[in-house]
């Protein structure tokens, strides 16, 4: 009989700390482009990785910026890097949608599954259906949590209707 507790994968990233806050160089106002992850404690069975990003605190509710699955049990996902399948985003696209919060500070959630298998699904596919196909998958997970606001051009960050001036 499988046993069906998750384990704990630890993440972690050279570009930001837990709960710290997202360089720039990731979101819309650099580069947009993914940030290195490292990912320790991957179970030996393992046979891919899944990859989820999201931010809950969107207005219009989770936003889903990276969606990728099928990546080879890697200790390091590099920047800028597509190592996996890629499904469509909350922006309709389908790849890495840096952080971009309309207003104040956000949470972004890069959650990491290991799988105990390769998932038959297509490029472009939603949440839903890779949430739907890990599902009696999911030998461990782990979060890594940053945080972003953004800047304005006259160098002030913007605090719902206030403006702070950042030296």
């Amino acid at each position: 009989m499988k046993d069906t507790k998750t384990g704990t994968l630890i993440i972690s990233s050279a570009a930001f700390r837990h709960e710290g806050t997202i360089p720039s160089v990731y979101t819309c106002d650099g580069k947009g482009i993914n940030p290195p992850l490292e990912i320790d404690k991957i179970p030996e069975e393992t046979q891919t990785l899944a990859i989820i990003m999201e931010d809950p605190d969107a207005p219009q509710g989770t936003f889903d910026h990276w969606l990728l699955w099928n990546i080879s049990p890697i200790y390091h996902i590099l920047e800028n890097s597509i190592p996996g399948i890629s499904g469509t985003n909350g922006a309709g696209k389908t790849g890495y949608h840096g952080p971009c919060p309309p207003s104040g500070s956000h949470r972004y959630y890069f959650s990491v599954f290991a799988l105990d298998t390769k998932l038959d699904l297509e490029a472009g596919a939603d949440k839903k259906e890779l949430q739907e196909a890990m599902k009696s998958h999911i030998l461990a997970k782990g979060i890594l949590m940053g945080h972003y606001q953004r800047i304005n051009k006259t160098g002030k960050v913007s605090l719902a209707n206030q403006e702070v001036k950042l030296r």
